[in-house]
């Protein structure tokens, strides 16, 4: 289950499929759109970090936009590549720590109630490191050649979840607002790496030849990423 329903996503992917559509017939490659989105979200850290907060939710929301683009530009202009979707795994993992390095920056800054201060800190840690899981159990169970796509808290989901309040109302008195929406998405994005390790658990116990075939996946995986 996800907070956004499918079809929604789908909407806005053909919503956003004439300027996809543009991109490719001016030639934009999909990694520059992938570096642009990336500078986004940095900006977006940046924005939060020195008290930006209505700025950074829209940095933020923007990245979204890049996020869906680099990939519908690579898919339906043929330019999609093993290195790409290195690329884009890897800049989403850096502008997410750039992200809840902003917020937390924030939250140091005085952007919070001093009781709530190392609550709050310590809820943004838990934000990034269960946000980059999140993203390493789907890379790493599709290394295996197993879907997992299950969980509660994708990234569109912690995009939108955090950009669009901070966008609409900012921080929040004494940053009370931004405190619980990190903590909704710490507590969120933890269940969702549960989620997926209990998903891929229950699917590779049902894989034909469970053993072999894991180990014959990762080793073609591997040789992939070497040849990259």
């Amino acid at each position: 289950m996800n907070v956004i329903p499918q079809a929604v996503k789908d909407g806005f992917v053909r919503l956003i499929g004439p300027l996809a559509r543009a991109l490719i017939r001016a030639g934009v490659h999909p990694n520059a759109i992938t570096t642009v989105g990336t500078l986004v979200i940095v900006a977006a850290g940046g924005a939060f970090g020195v008290g930006a907060v209505h700025w950074a939710g829209f940095l933020l929301l923007l990245s979204g936009l890049f996020d869906i683009l680099d990939g519908q530009v690579a898919r339906q202009g043929g330019r999609a590549t093993t290195f790409g979707a290195f690329y884009d795994s890897t800049l989403d993992r850096v502008g997410e720590s750039a992200l809840f390095a902003g917020i937390a920056a924030y939250f140091l800054r005085g952007g919070v109630a001093p009781e709530r201060l190392v609550a709050a800190v310590l809820a943004a840690m838990v934000a990034l490191a269960a946000s980059l899981l999140v993203s390493y159990t789907r890379a790493r169970a599709e290394g295996l050649g197993l879907d997992c796509r299950v969980g509660i808290a994708a990234r569109a989901e912690r995009i939108v979840v955090l950009g669009a309040p901070c966008l609409a109302f900012g921080p929040g008195r004494d940053g009370i607002l931004l405190f619980w929406i990190v903590v909704v998405l710490a507590a969120a994005t933890t269940v969702t790496v549960v989620q997926r390790i209990v998903h891929v658990a229950r699917v590779a116990d049902r894989t034909t030849g469970g053993t072999r075939r894991r180990e014959t996946t990762a080793t073609r995986a591997t040789a992939i990423r070497r040849g990259s």
